[in-house]
């Protein structure tokens, strides 16, 4: 746990009965501001779509927002200009916010394959807090910030079940899921991803919070060949975590990654380096992903979503995790 208590913002005096939008954000934030408090956690979702008028989404990063705004058109992905006014006169009204803490991103159903696509050159990186734990963030230069709260109960879950374990996390982005089973006293943690940006990201956030390379190895790979060379190699893990996108056309990749096609593949494969009494943590966030379980007839194959929703998120569809063993 840190030091210093963290701080979070007081919410403004006055109520706007007029607006049921800003009277249900600053009723999340009373709600989830103790949690936080509590929990050493400085990044939460203080609005979540829950208003059919305002597609939006809105997380708190250490005192910046970041709204995400949902697109139902392909052809003008850009909020309206009345909704960015609305919301950011909500956000200064409860808490007194500058325009310029406020970040917009748009979640178009045209860049569901861009995940490691670039869109800025700021290099605006500060750091947040998550259950004691601290991650670089950047709200201006990429399609995500680097950090996925929709998995900060996942996260909690791993590494609450790392002590002394290997483990190997793959499709490991900026490595948050390493990072907290390393600080939870991972005895090894290995993260693949095959950006050189993230791969560099996720050793910013090993040295943010002291912990050595020694034990927490960066690997820059397709995950499907490396699941291939590893199974050769003969190492095994006590616990595998797979998050891979929904869909990914990188030019890094042999061939295009599709989750509903491989993850069979991809499953089997993570089987072969779990030593005895081993678990993965397998999720998706593609909403139509089926898992068809007769595909591992010699798992356990339990479906813990319920478990790895925050209680920021309201969408119960935001994430769908199982936890695989061998019987």
């Amino acid at each position: 746990m840190q030091d210093n208590p963290i701080e979070l913002p007081q919410i403004l005096d006055g109520e706007n009965k007029s607006s049921p939008f800003v009277n249900r954000i600053r009723k999340n934030y009373r709600h989830i501001r103790k949690w936080a408090k509590r929990s050493d956690t400085n990044c939460f979702r203080i609005f979540d779509r829950e208003i059919h008028q305002y597609p939006i989404a809105i997380d708190f990063y250490a005192g910046r927002f970041c709204i995400h705004y949902y697109s139902k058109s392909r052809d003008n992905d850009e909020p309206p200009q009345t909704v960015v006014d609305e919301v950011t006169q909500a956000l200064k009204s409860i808490f007194g916010t500058n325009p310029d803490s406020i970040y917009w991103r748009t979640r178009a159903k045209t860049k569901t394959t861009r995940q490691y696509e670039k869109i800025g050159e700021s290099k605006e990186f500060f750091p947040v807090i998550e259950y004691g734990v601290k991650f670089w963030v950047n709200l201006l230069d990429y399609l995500d910030t680097g950090l996925f709260l929709d998995h900060r109960e996942t996260r909690k879950l791993v590494a609450s079940q790392s002590e002394g374990k290997r483990v190997l996390n793959l499709f490991s982005y900026t490595a948050s899921f390493s990072v907290h089973a390393a600080a939870a006293g991972a005895a090894y943690t290995k993260s693949v991803d095959m950006s050189n940006t993230y791969t560099a990201w996720a050793k910013d956030n090993f040295t943010l919070n002291s912990l050595s390379f020694k034990n927490n190895e960066i690997v820059r790979a397709d995950c499907m060949t490396f699941l291939e060379d590893e199974v050769r190699s003969g190492v095994k893990y006590d616990i595998i975590i797979i998050d891979p996108p929904t869909i990914s056309r990188s030019k890094k990749m042999e061939q295009m990654f599709d989750v509903q096609v491989d993850y069979v593949s991809l499953i089997s494969g993570a089987l072969k380096l779990l030593a005895k009494d081993g678990v993965i943590f397998f999720s998706t966030n593609s909403r139509k992903f089926v898992f068809e379980t007769g595909q591992f007839p010699t798992c356990t194959l339990v479906d813990i979503s319920g478990k790895t929703i925050p209680i920021d998120f309201h969408d119960p569809k935001t994430h769908r995790c199982w936890k695989i063993t061998k019987e």
